[in-house]
């Protein structure tokens, strides 16, 4: 079983069964939604999907018809999505996640749409906490 809660804890979750399909997607709405250069999504059955907490705080936005984000309202963390043309599964939101997944990512989706700054770049300084000198009062 998977576990997670969005950034201010207000919605909490429990996901029983496995993750499939999961896809990092590059499109315009995931971008957008995420504020990132693409959003990691996998597919999850709804019946193992259990809110275990804040379910009052879950709100969505229809992107099309019958096509929904659902995101806490207290934070704005994205939770998953849903489509009316298959209520038996949702679209997860994998940063919602706090215990790690056995699964892994097999594509990368609408990458002609992706933001021409989005490059893995190897040659950059990385860093396990902020990058150094960094003022701990910047958001």
């Amino acid at each position: 079983m998977y576990k997670g809660q969005c950034l201010c804890g207000k919605v909490s979750i429990n996901v029983k069964g496995p993750i499939d399909s999961i896809i990092h997607c590059h499109c315009s709405k995931c971008r957008k939604s995420s504020g990132t250069a693409y959003a990691t999504n996998g597919f999850i059955q709804t019946a193992d999907l259990e809110i275990t907490s804040g379910e009052e705080q879950i709100a969505h936005f229809e992107t099309s018809p019958g096509k929904r984000r659902h995101f806490c309202t207290v934070c704005a963390s994205p939770v998953y999505s849903s489509n009316d043309l298959a209520p038996e599964q949702l679209r997860l939101r994998l940063g919602i996640l706090d215990t790690d997944i056995v699964e892994r990512p097999s594509s990368h989706i609408f990458v002609s749409s992706r933001a021409n700054w989005d490059r893995f770049d190897e040659s950059l300084s990385m860093y396990d906490g902020h990058e150094p000198g960094r003022n701990k009062a910047k958001v």
